[in-house]
């Protein structure tokens, strides 16, 4: 009779209450609105993070973010944590089982009136069982929720190593940009160095004014100003790098030069409805939502008996002589079946509050694929116009450098007053500098495209394993 009872709730038990998951209805676009390339081509998030950063120096530097940075070191431990809430949860799936022992050293052992009952002053060892019958799908939903959980984590650890792979890029990038620059701010620096020299020896010689020789000094100035800002810019960025190599503040390894560091020509964006299955953090929210639904099961199976099948067996004696006499064991087995009764509508805002719960969720996961197809918009546009930007500017910096070039001759012949050599040196200067900015940008704007695509999430290379 028990065993039938038994094969009749585990029958019923194949059914859980709540809601089954069920992606949501999406609207995708067919291809993205920037992209200059078919949609048919590879994307190029299809390449690991090695093949698309050239730059051997840079690819030690990932490497070691990989190996040393908190931030995912926290991530890996995080998924480790869940790993054994995922464990805890599915033990409610089996029978709980302990154990007890009674050895009474002082009082009396009289009163004891039946063989095989433990009391108060009685030798006894006993087991206790105690197994839940999963009826309403309580500790499946439970379960359901744990994974969940689970790989979410997971899927912000992918996260974190495209963010460090990113990010590191992008700092280095900003490094030799302000290399560059402070570079061109040096030079320029000595360039009005050199121009004051010659205005106070024509000053001396009155062949020119005192506002001319001001002026120039006014720019010579503005240059060393500049050359501070740009030590100043590039140390605190070597330590935000320095974080995220997971080290002190330090130097950094330079490799290639800024203008030399090498991307692939195309950069495909692939299918949108790629997105959906690479972005870790779109994979994050969804794995969230699918933990937010299994918990209104959970709290709706709250509302229901908890059905749980009881065992007790042991041995027990007044003396420790008679223990394991057939006499001392004793046994029993039943059911419990326990269900709220005054705490029902508690429970009941309980369900409202993973439904309401749920419904955030899938908010937030229908937000993240909207920030997504952005942030791909976003980093489309900006690859596109700044490669015409640089190309621009270049020109520009060419023909000033011929203006320049003019400017000097006719003013050191007579022919020209200081104004034409003093624009002539600044429009230069200042196209100089944004003309480095824009190629730091441009090869940004791959790297950040690359990360919207949800790029490169295969961490690591052959040769490198993360620590720990």
């Amino acid at each position: 009779m028990l065993l039938l009872a038994v094969i009749v709730l585990t029958f019923f038990s194949a059914c859980a209450v709540g809601p089954d998951y069920s992606r949501p209805e999406l609207q995708v676009p067919e291809d993205f609105r920037q992209s200059e390339t078919s949609s048919s081509l590879e994307s190029l998030a299809n390449l690991p993070w090695w093949e698309l950063l050239k730059d051997s120096t840079l690819q030690k530097l990932v490497q070691t973010s990989l190996e040393e940075n908190r931030d995912l070191q926290q991530a890996v431990a995080s998924i480790e944590e869940f790993e054994a809430r995922l464990y805890a949860a599915r033990t409610d799936f089996a029978p709980q089982v302990t154990g007890s022992a009674r050895f009474p050293a002082l009082g009396r052992t009289g009163g004891f009136r039946f063989p095989g009952a433990p009391g108060n002053f009685s030798y006894s060892l006993l087991g206790d069982l105690a197994w839940e019958l999963d009826v309403w799908g309580r500790i499946r939903r439970s379960t359901e929720a744990a994974l969940a959980d689970l790989l979410a984590r997971e899927e912000n650890r992918r996260a974190v190593v495209l963010g460090l792979v990113s990010g590191v890029a992008q700092a280095y990038f900003d490094v030799l940009q302000f290399d560059m620059q402070l570079d061109i701010a040096r030079r320029t620096l000595e360039s009005w160095e050199e121009s004051v020299r010659i205005a106070s020896a024509r000053l001396k010689r009155g062949v020119t004014s005192r506002l001319d020789a001001d002026q120039f000094e006014a720019e010579r100035a503005n240059a060393a100003a500049r050359v501070a800002e740009l030590e100043r810019l590039m140390t605190q960025k070597e330590n935000e790098l320095s974080v995220l190599l997971g080290m002190n503040p330090s130097k950094i390894k330079r490799g290639t030069f800024l203008t030399d560091q090498v991307f692939p020509p195309e950069v495909p964006a692939g299918l949108p409805s790629e997105l959906l299955r690479r972005r870790p953090d779109i994979l994050q929210a969804e794995q969230e939502l699918v933990a937010a639904t299994a918990r209104i099961g959970v709290a709706k199976a709250d509302r229901f008996p908890k059905v749980t099948l009881t065992g007790i067996l042991g041995v027990a004696s007044p003396r420790l002589s008679n223990l394991f006499q057939s006499e001392s064991k004793f046994g029993a087995a039943g059911f419990d079946l326990v269900g709220p009764l005054l705490n029902a509508e508690a429970l009941g805002f309980q369900q409202d509050v993973a439904e309401a719960q749920a419904r955030q969720a899938l908010a937030q996961y229908e937000q993240t694929i909207l920030v997504a197809f952005k942030e791909v918009e976003d980093a489309l546009i900006a690859v596109q116009t700044a490669r015409v930007q640089r190309q621009a500017q270049i020109e520009q910096v060419e023909a000033l450098r011929s203006a320049l070039r003019l400017a000097s001759l006719r003013y050191q012949g007579g022919v020209t007053s200081y104004i034409d050599v003093l624009i002539a040196k600044r429009s230069l200067f200042d196209a100089e500098l944004s003309l480095a900015e824009t190629h730091r940008l441009h090869l940004v704007s791959i790297v950040q495209l690359y990360k919207a695509l949800g790029g490169g999430w295969s961490p690591y290379p052959d040769a490198v394993s993360v620590k720990g």
